[in-house]
């Protein structure tokens, strides 16, 4: 397993680029198993997630083309329905959890999908429930192995119906979209996630010959069509990188400038960062950092009582930067209760900072107190190791800032969610290495 080296306390400067985003990829990805014609994706990140689903694609024979840095065709004219079967796909299948969304568009294709419990990260209990309650109410028949801890579903044809969905999965969604357009009539799904990664996901079906309306909100009403053709796509930058770099900044007392970050599909995430205290200006498409020499101060709610910051499904803050934020109220002047709804193992990667020298109330599984210093007491250096890929890049943050060499382990983790992110690091000035 590899390692990261890195010496702390140095000023960054400079401008970072947002890799193409993760959770949309993996959606995107999984959609070229819907048509035999040629699907072109581009921005698509150099991560470990994102390139076992690729090999996924291939080994199913989808014949995958690279054309360039990020971009790739694919065409799935021959896809190879026996492997779905064989114990190899049980390996296989398993390595990461984004391959759950290949169930959805191999059933509306081909009339049956199967997938073993897929893997990711250790974060609590993330239920497939979702995905598969809203294929069998389009038609299809479930089956488990619970020795084997693998999924199935079948149908002859899917039919569409309304359904209310329990929670706002985004990846139950997107499976269930992707099932849904090639299914016979209407589909109404309330209580759909919204994100910008499931908006580009429904556009892009849309562009291939799909009929999905109420895109952006949580009612969708899909019309099944006969089949879908080819079409050329593009992702947005990765949303959850941009917050990293806007946490790296103030932690690190950095000016740092981030280049295209499609403001408009930010949502509230740089309101979030400035009711920490942080200084998020907009320049066109790029956000500028300004060197927070002072400090920055985590703001009240307005009768006085400490701020609360938590998830909620879009347009609430996302869960996966829940990790940074805490990390960054450590050195604020003030307090913050952090609020992790969706997970409950999120939060355990807090004894890590705590052994840095940073003032954590962990009050229970889900909820955290952070008592910031006022960078008038630094993070000191440790050795630590990254137990998922967000609390990774947050721990890598807070040694970025910490006084000293620390050492982290398993970033293997890390590399799961982030391109070359020490050779990303080092352009701007971050003293970081890596030793496998």
């Amino acid at each position: 397993m590899g390692i990261f080296k890195i010496e702390g306390g140095h000023r960054l400067k400079g401008s970072i680029q947002p890799q193409g985003a993760k959770n949309e990829a993996l959606q995107i990805l999984c959609a070229v198993l819907l048509t035999p014609e040629k699907v072109t994706i581009n921005n698509i990140p150099d991560i470990v997630d994102v390139n076992k689903l690729i090999n996924l694609l291939r080994k199913l024979g989808v014949k995958v083309k690279k054309l360039s840095k990020g971009s790739y065709s694919f065409q799935a004219d021959a896809v190879d329905l026996d492997y779905l079967e064989s114990d190899a796909f049980k390996v296989d299948g398993r390595g990461l959890r984004g391959s759950i969304m290949i169930v959805g568009p191999l059933l509306a294709r081909f009339g049956r999908g199967y997938i073993p419990k897929p893997g990711g990260d250790k974060i609590g209990r993330r239920r497939l429930d979702t995905h598969f309650e809203g294929l069998i109410k389009l038609g299809a028949k479930f089956g488990y192995s619970r020795e084997d801890q693998f999924y199935g579903v079948e149908a002859k044809k899917l039919k569409g119906t309304y359904m209310l969905l329990e929670e706002a999965s985004v990846t139950g969604t997107a499976n269930i979209v992707m099932a849904a357009v090639l299914a016979e009539g209407q589909t109404t799904i309330y209580n759909a996630a919204c994100e910008p990664y499931l908006q580009q996901l429904c556009r892009m079906l849309n562009r291939m010959g799909a009929k999905i309306s109420g895109v952006g909100s949580n009612l969708l009403t899909i019309d099944g069509v006969k089949a879908l053709g080819g079409t050329e796509h593009t992702m947005l930058p990765d949303m959850i990188e941009i917050g990293s770099w806007i946490g790296l900044a103030a932690m690190t007392r950095s000016e740092l400038t981030i280049t295209n970050v499609s403001w408009d599909d930010l949502g509230i995430m740089p309101s979030i960062f400035r009711k920490l205290g942080i200084t998020v200006e907009r320049e066109g498409d790029n956000i500028h950092i300004p060197a927070h020499t002072d400090g920055y101060e985590i703001q009240s709610f307005i009768d006085g009582s400490i701020l609360t910051i938590s998830d909620a499904p879009w347009p609430g803050f996302t869960p996966d930067l829940l990790s940074i934020v805490l990390v960054v109220a450590t050195q604020a002047r003030g307090s913050v209760l952090v609020h992790q709804k969706m997970f409950e193992s999120r939060l355990f990667f807090v004894d890590k900072l705590i052994d840095m020298g940073a003032k954590i109330i962990l009050c229970d599984p889900h909820r955290a107190t952070v008592i910031g210093h006022d960078f008038k007491s630094t993070l000191k250096a440790t050795t630590m190791t990254s137990p998922d890929i967000r609390a990774g890049v947050s721990l890598l943050i807070a040694a970025l800032s910490a006084k000293g060499t620390s050492t982290i382990q398993n970033i293997e983790q890390i590399d799961r969610g982030y391109e070359r992110i020490d050779e990303r690091l080092r352009a701007i000035g971050a003293h970081i290495e890596r030793i496998d």
